[in-house]
């Protein structure tokens, strides 16, 4: 064979090389086409003779395989042959082209297409639509839609149009006038006169305005902005200047501080205008107009602050009468000026017939606020006189029959008088409270008061009576079932005011008591009562009887009748204060003598049986944990016994004469078995509880022994409070004692050193709670901030936290009342004493679940002397927004409401000035 054969050959069968199948050549194209062609015939024909199923399946599997553009063609196929009759533009174009269609219809056109279909009412509704309608007459969102909100918009449109007055041409013209109607000679002329003065008004204050900035601000301050004044050309070169030299640097600081704080607003008018420039008219005329006639509204107005700082508040807020205004001031995070203001704004120009101060305090002082205990000693500071000055201008003069309240046992003691006289001299309002000391929590309140009362005594003017008793006669109980209610409650009551959200959770516990049985329990105790006040006044009518008997015998011996007046009158005073002397010093033993039953409780009730198990080789705890249980309240009840005895074998005997001052002496020399108590206290709760945890026996033991009608319904750690609260009791039984006694009188000099060695421990005691109380209150925030650095430092603690919302200006370059902001994120701010800790607020839901959860994110943290603070004034894009400015980032903040703006910056610039002056 030749080599053309060969190589032939080879030529043919490379040819004859197939692909995928052994019917189809690689090579060959036109035996390929060939074979494709048949075999789509063959497949034509099968699929003939196919079901219209098995044809279904045959072009699902087909489909299947295709690729994108295979598919892609078949759609170009069927859109090329099947013709469409109508079709929607906005799910053919792209959806901004459909947005930008839509944006050329009005209102009314939008809302009627939003009813067409579906896509329509979800492209109608989008807020690029509806934002450029709202901002065109000053209509703004006050929050930040989420990024999966949609209508915000449109639904705050609808809300601003309802609230709208549409007036017809003709009463527009009857109300407002027109511009075309002529006016007089002498109206035009009164016209130009009154704009001249307003102009000179203006310029005057603006020049007054400006004066005050240059004496204030530093020489390099424009005195305009006080978060700017480090932004000029100069700025990097004088900081590098100040760095080298550290002390001038602070120096400098510490006056940029100051200057902020004084460029901010201050309140103007405590009659209750707002406290800030820039008022609407509408505002200022309805304060002024509400000023004309407020004589005719002081005889009905009645006003009642209540301190948060009082356990179970709200159900004390529950209990004020119908129409009664209350006002619940924080006791943290306020100051004397914002409780002006809010006094203020409640009365709305108004006078009040009345005001009462529900609050913490004693026979000596006033715990008003955070940081103002008002007593004799405090109470000629400039800013306690200015708000005592400024509360008295609330109430209608004594000649009206105006007064102030005070809920604190002030008329008990001596120096509690003091305060009440100091006040009426230095306000001209008559000021009462409580003549009487009771040991239980808050009974003062339903005692006698000082001074006549002419529209009865002052809890019936604020209070349901019932419900206050109710409140007064379980104040401890309920402030600790009020813990748990308040956690669950408040994130649903958030957004309401204190006073609102008070008297809900407050009405929800009286309706949980079921306070109609109480009711008629107390109805069936006073009709007892009055019984046994039957009684004592026959009694005493008796007793009346026989005295004047004996003293028309010894009158028949006088011949001056005056001098027989004087005497009696003299005697009658000698009487009553021996008479309450003694009713005071019995009112020691009596309430001595239950402190000594409830200490005796835990050793009768707890101890003994405990000890008994352990020397019968059936032991509960070891003999370690008894010790460290039960040791020290076991010395303080026998120190207490001691106590007791003597003041039962004092007053057994008792007369005018008789001295109790020294008993008192003898038995605060041997207050270190206290100390010993109240330093292992927090070991002994911990220690309860391990046993309780690691001993079955022992948690068996304390659920049969616990709130048990032995135990008076206490459980183990309840009645180990006793001794804490013990302290109080005796403060105000020693100051009513030396009230009641004379100036010459032995036990005089007695009591006043035993106030000053019980008053001197009870502060002690009160520090170690309120160390406690911080310390958990430090750890509690720790916890819900994520990204929390170390917050414990000595003698730190919470003032208020204040909720705003970060915003961000578009242009910088123009003026405030032009700005653009845009809301950027929530934010929290946590202030201190010495500093300020910024974070980031969010809140999470849980699926099927109404309630929500606030989360917290660090963000900064800044040292009050190193803050500054400017106002931005109002304006018709943005309210009640403010800037703080730190050393490395600065906030543009606002609140939800105007109220909390001046709180949050009056409490900061307080905080800022207290920092700056340590």
């Amino acid at each position: 064979m030749s080599v053309g054969d060969s190589s032939w050959k080879t030529l043919e069968m490379e040819s004859l090389q197939t692909r995928f199948s052994a019917w189809t050549p690689f090579s060959n194209k036109s035996l390929n086409r060939q074979l494709f062609q048949e075999r789509v015939a063959l497949i034509s024909h099968w699929f003939d003779l196919w079901t219209n199923k098995q044809r279904q399946e045959f072009l699902f599997t087909i489909l299947l395989r295709c690729t994108k553009s295979q598919l892609r063609c078949v759609q170009d196929w069927f859109s090329e042959r099947t013709q469409v009759a109508r079709v929607d533009f906005s799910t053919v174009l792209p959806r901004f082209i459909s947005l930008y269609i839509f944006s050329f219809l009005n209102p009314k056109d939008l809302c009627a297409a939003a009813q067409v279909s579906w896509p329509w009412k979800f492209l109608t509704e989008q807020d690029c639509l509806w934002m450029p309608k709202c901002i065109k007459f000053g209509w703004f969102l006050p929050y930040t839609p989420t990024d999966n909100e949609y209508g915000a918009w449109k639904r705050h449109y609808i809300a601003c149009v309802s609230n709208l007055d549409w007036l017809t041409p003709r009463e527009a013209a009857a109300i407002y006038g027109t511009l075309n109607e002529p006016k007089a000679e002498d109206e035009e002329l009164q016209e130009r006169q009154r704009e001249k003065c307003l102009r000179k008004i203006i310029w005057e204050k603006i020049a007054l305005h400006k004066k005050e900035l240059f004496k204030v601000r530093p020489p390099w301050v424009t005195g305009t902005c006080c978060s700017r004044l480090l932004k000029s050309k100069y700025q990097p070169h004088l900081s590098q200047t100040v760095r080298d030299r550290v002390g001038l640097h602070e120096a400098l600081e510490k006056q940029l501080v100051l200057a902020s704080i004084e460029a901010l607003p201050k309140q103007s008018n405590v009659s209750g205008s707002h406290p800030y420039p820039l008022l609407s008219k509408k505002k200022i005329w309805h304060g002024v107009s509400q000023n004309d006639d407020s004589s005719s509204y002081a005889s009905q107005l009645h006003v009642i602050i209540i301190s948060s700082r009082i356990p179970a508040y709200e159900m004390v807020v529950d209990s004020v009468k119908a129409g009664v205004i209350s006002v619940v001031c924080e006791h943290g995070g306020m100051t004397l000026e914002s409780l002006l203001y809010l006094m203020g704004k409640a009365l709305q120009g108004r006078k009040a017939q009345s005001i009462g101060i529900l609050s913490d305090g004693d026979s000596r002082e006033i715990n008003l606020l955070q940081g103002y205990k008002i007593g004799i000693k405090n109470l000629l500071r400039p800013e306690v006189r200015d708000f005592w000055e400024k509360l008295g201008s609330f109430v209608a003069t004594k000649e009206e029959g105006g007064h102030v309240d005070l809920f604190v046992p002030l008329g008990a003691s001596e120096a509690g008088i003091e305060v009440l006289s100091q006040l009426s001299q230095l306000t001209g309002t008559f000021f009462t409270a409580p003549t009487g000391i009771a040991t239980g929590s808050y009974q003062h309140i339903l005692s006698d008061w000082l001074g006549p009362q002419q529209g009865g005594p002052p809890p019936s003017i604020y209070f349901n009576e019932a419900k206050l008793q109710m409140w007064s006669n379980l104040t401890d109980f309920l402030e600790d079932a009020l813990k748990s209610v308040r956690r669950e409650l408040r994130p649903l009551f958030k957004e309401l005011q204190k006073g609102i959200s008070g008297r809900m959770i407050g009405q929800f516990m009286f309706d949980s008591m079921s306070m109609a049985s109480i009711l008629n329990n107390q109805d069936i105790a006073q009709a007892l009562a009055d019984g046994l006040m039957e009684l004592s006044k026959e009694n005493s009518e008796r007793n009346i009887i026989e005295d004047n008997s004996q003293d028309t015998e010894s009158s028949l011996n006088k011949s001056d009748l005056d001098f027989e007046v004087l005497l009696k009158l003299e005697r009658k005073l000698q009487r009553n204060s021996a008479d309450k002397r003694t009713s005071a010093a019995r009112e020691l033993l009596q309430s001595e003598r239950k402190y000594v039953q409830m200490l005796e409780i835990v050793r009768d009730v707890y101890v003994r049986p405990l000890r008994a198990a352990l020397a019968s080789n059936r032991a509960i705890l070891s003999a370690a944990n008894i010790q460290i249980i039960f040791s020290d309240i076991l010395q303080i009840l026998s120190l207490n016994r001691q106590f007791l005895d003597n003041l039962r074998d004092r007053l057994q005997e008792w007369s005018s004469a008789h001295c109790v001052g020294e008993i008192f002496i003898k038995f605060g020399g041997q207050l270190n078995t206290y100390t010993n108590f109240f330093n292992n206290y927090p070991v002994v709760l911990k220690t309860i509880e391990k046993c309780r945890e690691m001993t079955p026996a022992f948690r068996a033991f304390l659920k049969r022994h616990d709130k048990t009608t032995v135990t008076k319904m206490l459980s183990l750690p309840e009645l180990l409070l006793f001794p804490s609260r013990r302290f109080d009791e005796y403060v105000n039984l020693l100051y009513a004692l030396r009230l009641h006694t004379a100036a010459e009188h032995v036990d005089r000099g007695d009591l006043t050193t035993a106030i000053g060695q019980i008053k001197k421990y009870k502060g002690y005691i009160d520090q170690m709670k309120e160390n406690i109380r911080m310390k958990e209150q430090l750890s509690d925030i720790q916890r819900i901030i994520w990204g929390c650095p170390t917050l414990f430092e000595i003698n730190r603690y919470l003032i208020r936290v204040q909720d705003v919302v970060q915003l961000h200006c578009c242009d910088e370059e123009i003026s405030f009342s032009l700005r653009l902001y845009e809301q950027i994120r929530d934010l929290s701010f946590f202030l201190f004493n010495d500093a300020l800790l910024v974070s980031s607020r969010g809140i999470s839901h849980t699926p099927f679940e109404r309630t929500s959860k606030t989360t917290y994110q660090f963000i900064a943290s800044v040292a009050l002397h190193r803050l500054l603070i400017e106002d931005i004034p109002d304006s018709k894009y943005v309210k009640n927004a403010f800037i703080l400015q730190g050393p490395k980032c600065e906030w543009i903040c606002a609140t939800e409401v105007e109220d909390d703006k001046f709180l949050w910056l009056s409490v900061l610039q307080n905080a800022i000035k207290s920092s700056m002056d340590k």
